[in-house]
């Protein structure tokens, strides 16, 4: 079962990060053969992170809910919280397949929060610029709950034009990096 999970920084907690990065990534490393996708979102400016996302496939809710809250940062509080939702790999790839690489141009984390019928279920032609793109579903995967995505794109709104934006209640778009260590 495939899970996405969206640990968001809690304000001032940066150099708690920082503190706890080798932990982290050590932590990380335990789960390497489950991971999907991983790495920080960031400011606008690039500056700084504003959280850590972490896609990984493990066998079932209880795995993700000890893999989401047994993170080194989330135990010393330097999260606010943790969105953890099914999640399903409509490109049957990791990011370390994505034929552009892990560097060059802007990349993006874009959610949607879905509201409704489901929508953008289906992978968009455009996949190319598509890093990582699957819906969002209830634990036991019958509810669609929306749509997260990796894409590398010009812009945020461009990175934003990959959903249907009527189709969410909303629709947040985070600069985001490969993550892992150097």
């Amino acid at each position: 079962m495939e899970f996405f999970c969206y640990h968001r920084d809690r304000p001032g907690s940066l150099a708690l990060r920082n503190e706890l990065l080798e932990e982290h990534w050590s932590y990380m490393d335990r789960y390497a053969a489950e991971m999907i996708a991983r790495g920080p979102t960031l400011t606008s400016d690039g500056d700084a992170p504003t959280g850590s996302v972490h896609i990984v496939d493990l066998p079932d809710a209880a795995a993700a809910r000890a893999f989401a809250f047994g993170e080194p940062g989330y135990q010393a509080g330097v999260y606010r919280d943790v969105l953890l939702r099914r999640w399903r790999n409509t490109l049957g790839r990791t990011m370390w397949d994505f034929p552009g690489g892990p560097t060059g141009g802007n990349r993006y984390l874009v959610l949607g929060l879905g509201t409704g019928q489901a929508a953008d279920l289906a992978v968009p032609s455009k996949q190319d610029e598509l890093i990582a793109y699957g819906p969002l579903l209830s634990d036991d995967g019958t509810t669609w709950l929306g749509t997260a995505a990796l894409v590398r794109a010009p812009d945020p709104s461009t990175a934003r034009a990959v959903l249907t934006p009527d189709q969410y209640a909303d629709i947040e778009v985070h600069s985001w990096q490969f993550g892992g260590r150097s």
